[in-house]
């Protein structure tokens, strides 16, 4: 059997009217048309989504994109986006995940004296049954590196400002990766060699970033590593990050200010990471990718999303 997974960021999925989404009906109709055609040439079995801001939307997309969809969203940000699932598969034990772990203490998050204990954006779980293989899943949209300054700004006041934000943004993206982390540990219980488990979503920042590697677990036998097709103590708690299977040219799911980055990512457990060959792993080709600035209103009208969907083949 073969089951197809991704990873999408939708890029500010609201109904018109809203702070962010589009101005106008038409703009909204475009934008769920583009998205929707996307969705029907990957044909996901399971698609992951990030950048939810209405759970009605996600309903008008998913009748859009052929209908026969199950559906779950988590929480929204202060922002009013959320993550989800779109499966053609049926979601059981869907739970959300948001507070910090045990021995994470508290973080600074702007200039103020408030801290945080939990989540920016909760991360999602779901589990579906893929023929006689269960896979839990995992997605999640840990905190940007596009910077938001007090009062809504997109700019800083000056050099410090800038400097001190980005260290509060870091810290919390940080933070998030232990927290989904954690969640993927209790998930695999040390037996990811029999468990199927898939940590996905929007992580903003790049397969070498120390934040995404606190989602690995224990370093060692990473995809094209000599100790790759070697089992050792850590195949059950590990997870593999799937960028590796991407074809070079595809290998980026942004492209900011010119360059292309790989910031939307899929890990698999043991169980599933020999289940997935070179080059089944594949990010959108069929339009071009636009180039975005630091200041995201400026895409308010345009239809589909800034990034790429990443999709994983596994054949069970």
């Amino acid at each position: 059997m073969v089951v197809r997974i991704g990873t999408w960021n939708l890029e500010n999925l609201f109904r018109p009217g809203a702070d962010g989404g589009p101005r106008t009906e038409d703009a909204y109709q475009a934008k769920l048309s583009s998205l929707a055609d996307t969705i029907t040439v990957l044909a996901p079995d399971v698609l992951a989504v990030q950048e939810v801001g209405d759970p009605d939307a996600l309903t008008d997309l998913a009748d859009r994109a052929g209908g026969g969809w199950h559906l779950a969203t988590a929480d929204p940000d202060r922002r009013g986006i959320r993550v989800g699932f779109l499966s053609r598969l049926e979601l059981t034990d869907i739970e959300q995940t948001i507070g910090f772990p045990a021995g994470l203490r508290p973080i600074q998050v702007d200039d103020t004296n408030t801290t945080s204990s939990t989540m920016g954006r909760p991360a999602l779980r779901a589990r579906v049954q893929a023929g006689s293989q269960s896979i839990d899943l995992v997605t999640c949209h840990l905190k940007s590196k596009l910077l938001t300054f007090p009062g809504g700004r997109f700019s800083p006041r000056d050099e410090g400002e800038r400097a001190r934000f980005g260290a509060y943004a870091l810290n919390r993206r940080t933070a998030e990766a232990v927290t989904v982390r954690a969640a993927a540990t209790a998930l695999l219980d040390g037996q990811g060699q029999q468990r199927a488990v898939v940590v996905l979503g929007d992580l903003n920042d790049e397969p070498a970033a120390a934040t995404t590697q606190i989602l690995h677990g224990p370093p060692g036998s990473e995809i094209g590593t000599a100790g790759f097709t070697r089992p050792d103590q850590g195949d059950g708690v590990r997870l593999w990050n799937l960028a590796a299977q991407i074809p070079e040219a595809q290998r980026f799911s942004r492209v900011y200010r010119g360059r292309g980055e790989l910031i939307d990512h899929i890990l698999v457990s043991h169980a599933l990471v020999g289940l997935i060959p070179n080059g089944a792993v594949t990010t959108d080709t069929t339009a071009a990718a636009p180039s975005i600035t630091d200041d995201p209103r400026t895409r308010r009208d345009a239809p589909g999303s800034d990034h790429r969907p990443v999709l994983a083949t596994i054949n069970l």
